[in-house]
């Protein structure tokens, strides 16, 4: 809603989303590999919240979307430093539960989420401020993330001596591997948050009477449908967790998988407010099923002494599928329709379940 208010089109969200993604990947598979070849862990994570907090001040400033496309990209790069060794972290601290465990994370970080969501809601409903005062506010907020850093104890460790092309195609089984493949293709139907957001927006503006407070209700009711994400995506992703540890990572991923072809579909077909609330639970429960599980997929499949480097590769993967996923969604709303982004979206992520089936 920032980029569109500032200029941007549909084309420009896409490319703003794709951007970030892309910035993310590349950097994760190197400051994976790096942590597991100096045994470090925590520097990175320290390095990433605190660069993140540094480029959402200068995002603030921002007043047109070109500015927005440059700082939004760079505030990626926080998350591209802290995210593989984070979650190293997490899946050496539980060996046994790491279903578990990225459950847990995946919870606290979204009821952050949820806790910012409300805060953005009053804080444009409530007391009228614009989105760069509300953005400042949030990159002030950030920077409280370092402090429950400095109580983390970071295991000891030696480094590894590894290589990047060591480490992926000789010491990595296929299974992992494939799924790395496997997910990829997935995260090529995974298009940013930014479209359904927009889907909701684009659904109030063109239907609705009454210019000004439909303007309002715009961006009022998209927030409202996150935060509502966010609930459900923190509510059950323990529980999706869990059950990972129990029934097998494979059947949870396939069922998530599955379940955002259908949502992606709904997206396509429906129109009305009840079908977005429901669509929007269902997009939370997605991600509480996929998010965490993931990633303790691939700490299950990868050696122990390369942990790090196969999870930089697993977001590295991924996160340059999501970049054209969200270049081709932004490409296909701005030149055909909303239709065509989500129907992409929906064929893809049933290509991911059919591989999924096929091979692993």
């Amino acid at each position: 809603m920032f980029i569109t208010l500032s200029g941007g089109s549909s084309l420009t969200i896409g490319l703003v989303g794709g951007l970030r993604d892309g910035v993310t990947s590349i950097l994760k598979v190197f400051c994976g590999y790096w942590s597991d070849r100096t045994g470090k862990r925590k520097r990175f994570v320290v390095a990433g919240y605190l660069l993140s907090g540094v480029f959402k001040l200068l995002l603030s400033l921002c007043k047109g979307w070109q500015q927005i496309l440059i700082f939004a990209s760079l505030e990626r790069v926080g998350k591209g430093l802290r995210t593989a060794p984070r979650d190293a972290i997490i899946a050496d601290s539980m060996p046994r539960e790491r279903g578990k465990g990225f459950g847990i994370h995946r919870a606290f970080d979204t009821a952050g989420a949820i806790v910012g969501s409300i805060l953005v809601f009053i804080l444009f409903w409530f007391l009228h401020l614009n989105f760069r005062i509300i953005i400042f506010i949030s990159a002030l907020l950030a920077f409280f993330s370092l402090l429950p850093l400095h109580s983390v104890k970071e295991e000891k460790r030696e480094g590894q001596d590894i290589t990047l092309r060591m480490s992926f195609f000789k010491t990595f089984p296929s299974s992992l591997k494939w799924f790395i493949v496997v997910s990829g293709v997935f995260n090529l139907s995974n298009i940013s948050y930014m479209f359904f957001i927009l889907r909701v927006q684009e659904f109030f503006l063109f239907t609705k009477e009454g210019v000004a407070e439909v303007q309002r209700l715009a961006v009022a009711i998209p927030i409202l449908l996150y935060i509502l994400f966010n609930i459900f995506y923190a509510g059950f992703a323990i529980p999706f967790g869990v059950l990972s540890d129990r029934v097998g990572r494979k059947r949870m991923l396939i069922s998530g998988y599955l379940l955002f072809s259908l949502i992606s579909l709904g997206f396509a077909l429906f129109s009305s407010l009840p079908a977005f609330i429901l669509l929007f639970i269902l997009y939370g429960v997605v991600y509480a099923i996929i998010a965490g599980n993931q990633r303790a997929y691939i700490a299950d499949l990868s050696p122990e002494q390369a942990k790090a480097t196969a999870l930089g590769i697993f977001h590295t993967f991924s996160g340059l599928c999501a970049l054209l996923a969200s270049l081709l969604a932004g490409f296909l709303w701005h030149n055909l329709t909303y239709t065509a982004t989500f129907l992409y979206a929906s064929i893809m992520s049933a290509l991911s379940v059919i591989l999924f089936l096929v091979k692993i």
